[in-house]
């Protein structure tokens, strides 16, 4: 199931859902079409699977009685939005004191922790948004919030002397979550040379170059 489910995430993000076919993925993970039938009723269960795994890493562990149908997943729409606004709440807590004990560091880490936690799940609806739109809609609003937040976070620092002075705000703000996301998500799955670097050193990376290109040296 677990080779299932990861041969499918990367043929959904690199080719799109609709264009994925089950024996696209049979291939992918060397088996008989008639075995993936085994496992799972169809390729709507198996995207389900792959967006339930992406908010519950643990889901993976679990026994299942197979094949896999879609009794399992319901409700699981809402599930991911709400689960959007949960993380959205939680990345911007610090807001509600000013960020008093939050440094740029510490935001860049969270930011790439958050981009890192939900790689599969947000690429598979930025890459398919036309066939899910009600997930994409508040994905979007997610990811409208997601930057002003980090906007936001900007801002304070920049004023408190920690970050020096930006010309445009905003739009180094956009270039700083392009710099997570890309290291956060798409070079495990998008990216037209697929690596698999830990994602300890990816983090690393990110944190050394952001902190060197915006944190003062006071």
């Amino acid at each position: 199931i677990k080779s299932i489910a990861e041969a499918a995430t990367v043929l959904f993000l690199q080719q799109g859902y609709s264009k994925t076919q089950i024996s696209h993925i049979a291939k992918a993970v060397g088996v008989s079409v008639g075995t993936i039938y085994l496992d799972f009723a169809g390729k709507k269960e198996i995207m389900h699977f792959v967006l339930k795994s992406t908010m519950e890493p643990d889901f993976l562990n679990r026994k299942f009685d197979r094949p896999i149908t879609d009794d399992l997943f319901a409700g699981l729409e809402n599930d991911v939005v709400e689960m959007f606004e949960k993380a959205g709440n939680d990345f911007a807590r610090h807001l509600s004191d000013s960020a008093e004990d939050y440094n740029l560091e510490a935001l860049v880490s969270d930011a790439f922790d958050l981009l890192s936690s939900y790689a599969a799940g947000c690429l598979f609806i930025e890459k398919n948004q036309f066939d899910f739109q009600f997930l994409a809609e508040h994905y979007k609003r997610y990811r409208k919030r997601f930057f002003e937040t980090m906007t936001r976070y900007m801002a304070v620092f920049i004023e408190r002397g920690t970050v020096r002075p930006l010309k445009h705000l905003e739009l180094t703000t956009t270039l700083i979550i392009e710099i997570l996301s890309w290291w956060a998500m798409d070079i495990r799955y998008t990216s037209f040379e697929t690596q698999n670097i830990p994602m300890s050193i990816s983090k690393e990376l990110c944190i050394d170059n952001i902190i060197s290109a915006y944190q003062t040296k006071n």
